[in-house]
């Protein structure tokens, strides 16, 4: 074991989940015949404001919640890592521990989230044989929700893997590796999910900022609760293009501004860069956009033209692997809604930070300008999340916006503290029971969230 590694915690100190620990722990032994080494959590979370602008180099403000992914584990000279899940509907799955570890991204399925974190430490570290591991990993952050499960998962096996292989990184530097190493599965994520995983604090959400990466504690006003709700549409985000379309998109209309203002655009690649480069303010970015960015959509031919590229350095340099396939690109929109969105996370910390008496009216309103802008102009909503925020605002929320990618997966609101047990029980009366589906996932699907604590290492006494 790495001592000097400040992930480490005893099991006493975490009673919250001591009696899925126990659970946990038996299904290892009935698995396997012995117990657990160790084990491991990484926390989800649920991004407050700040939507989709974290891979185009903006600052998010996300809070774990108590949902997490929670490994038990064992090292042993097997040669292989061997994974399980507590849920039946994840399959077993045998890995060798030498050699390059494929994922495929086509097929996204559990485990090769899991080695997504596995391979990141191996290529960190240059180790050319991992130590073998059994695992068994139990997870309570709903799937494809918006509640980042994948990138916990992505984590929790960062964690796991250093661990097992008696290597130590600062939780900076995991959290940094674990957003590179989430691409092996094709979702090109700008490191929100890793960070507050690794960095929460409980009690406090935590301003993202990002090159460098750095945490700041967000006090979030009292009088006030976030509720997440689940619309129970699912979306995985590495089986669809939706998400990484987004990325391409912006990654083109940060060239396009930066071009139009004569800046080298070869080295530019987030929304972020050309304000940095043009040092203006992000209401004179908003004004370059309506100058710059007409609002119909450009096509590959446009792009190709307005940046002198020809259509194959158009096809490698810009496009992803799950995005060749695009002919239009919403350039003015999804700009529009980065620069704005980034604004308003600045307002919400700002309003936070100074405690001010009308606080909660304040953050509510940016909360639902984020929703509409998600909506609107980045258009990563769906129906069933537009009918659950109006649900909640007109059950006594103050503010309702998506939460993650979108496309599905969950709002969060945020509701006077007072109005907390009549705003569950209109949004279960309103959208979750009259429909049989939505009615079974309620317990699972409708809850208060506090901040919670990042991600560590548990030991026994």
């Amino acid at each position: 074991m790495t001592n000097a590694n400040s992930f480490f915690l005893m099991l006493t100190s975490f009673i919250v989940i001591s009696d899925r620990l126990l659970n946990l722990k038996n299904t290892f032994e009935t698995k396997y015949g012995e117990s657990p080494l160790f084990y491991a959590y990484a926390p989800g979370r649920v991004n407050l404001i700040g939507e989709h602008i974290d891979y185009c180099g903006y600052s998010v403000l996300p809070m774990a919640i108590e949902q997490n992914i929670l490994a038990a584990v064992s090292v042993n000279n097997s040669g292989t890592i061997t994974l399980a899940n507590t849920n039946p509907q994840y399959k077993d799955f045998t890995v060798s521990c030498s050699g390059d570890i494929a994922i495929d991204r086509e097929n996204p399925k559990w485990h090769y989230y899991f080695l997504c974190g596995v391979k990141g430490v191996q290529e960190k570290f240059g180790i050319a044989h991992l130590a073998g591991m059994s695992c068994v990993v139990d997870g309570t952050v709903p799937p494809s929700s918006g509640l980042s499960s994948s990138s916990a998962l992505v984590c929790c096996a960062g964690l796991v893997t250093m661990e097992a292989n008696q290597k130590t990184l600062s939780k900076v530097a995991l959290a940094e590796m674990c957003a590179k190493c989430e691409h092996y599965i094709g979702t090109e994520g700008g490191g929100m999910d890793q960070s507050i995983s690794f960095l929460a604090e409980k009690g406090t959400a935590k301003l993202i900022e990002f090159q460098p990466l750095r945490a700041t504690d967000v006090k979030l006003p009292d009088g006030a609760v976030f509720v997440i709700s689940n619309c129970c549409v699912e979306m995985n985000k590495a089986a669809s293009s939706h998400f990484n379309i987004r990325v391409v998109e912006c990654r083109i209309a940060a060239k396009m501004l930066a071009r139009a203002r004569g800046v080298d655009s070869s080295r530019l690649l987030k929304l972020a860069q050309v304000q940095v480069e043009l040092k203006a303010s992000l209401e004179e970015m908003l004004t370059l956009v309506d100058a710059v960015l007409h609002p119909e959509p450009y096509s590959r031919e446009e792009v190709c033209d307005a940046l002198g590229v020809t259509s194959e350095q158009f096809s490698t340099e810009l496009l992803s692997a799950n995005t060749q396939h695009v002919t239009h690109f919403k350039l003015h929109q999804r700009a529009k809604h980065v620069y704005g969105e980034a604004a308003r996370v600045l307002q919400f910390k700002s309003v936070c930070d100074s405690e001010r008496a009308d606080s909660i009216p304040i953050l509510g309103d940016l909360m639902n300008r984020s929703h509409a802008s998600c909506r609107d102009l980045y258009e990563c909503s769906c129906p069933e999340l537009d009918q659950l925020v109006d649900i909640c605002l007109k059950s006594g929320a103050v503010g309702s916006r998506l939460t993650g990618a979108g496309w599905g997966g969950c709002a969060v609101s945020m509701v006077p503290s007072k109005k907390v047990e009549s705003f569950l029980q209109a949004v279960r009366e309103s959208y979750f029971l009259p429909d049989p589906r939505r009615a079974m996932m309620e317990h699972q699907s409708l809850f208060v969230s506090k901040p919670g604590g990042g991600a560590a290492i548990l030991l026994e006494e």
